[in-house]
């Protein structure tokens, strides 16, 4: 009884670090992955501050022109002067990087997500294979993002 009740309960947390790491990943991912619709185009960074980068963006196609500029969280856009192809936020002057980068940048959240979350069910529920495997799909996320970057 005390050993279902403990599974129980680090199923559980596993569950609520997974699902908080897809629910974070999901408020960017969504921008990439369901661009159809959306505006794009390229943003050439111009200054870049602690948190966010500005700069000019270019539509491509019908997508319309946000003439005050756009902005893109630091992490992503790391130089000034680099052309970025992006994606705009519905309503915003804010854009997400998109192609493979973008989308594996979007996910970065769900990555360590799964690192923290191997931690517990190699730990607490003493699954050591199932616990390697989500550590290493974390890892490779997590490495593949900072590749493509």
């Amino acid at each position: 009884m005390r050993r279902n009740l403990a599974i129980l309960l680090y199923g559980g947390v596993v569950a609520l670090v997974l699902v908080a790491g897809v629910w974070s990943s999901w408020g960017t991912a969504q921008h990439v992955l369901l661009a159809k619709g959306r505006d794009h185009g390229t943003m050439t960074v111009s200054a870049c501050g602690e948190d966010v980068c500005t700069g000019s963006y270019v539509p491509s196609g019908d997508s319309e022109p946000h003439a005050r500029g756009v902005t893109i969280d630091r992490s992503v856009a790391a130089k000034k002067g680099e052309r970025l192809p992006v994606v705009v936020k519905p309503g915003t002057d804010q854009v997400v990087r998109t192609g493979a980068a973008g989308v594996l940048h979007a996910w970065v959240p769900l990555g360590g997500a799964l690192v923290l979350a191997a931690l517990v069910i190699g730990g607490g529920l003493r699954m050591p294979r199932t616990a390697w495997a989500t550590g290493l799909a974390g890892a490779a996320l997590l490495t593949a993002t900072f590749v493509a970057l």
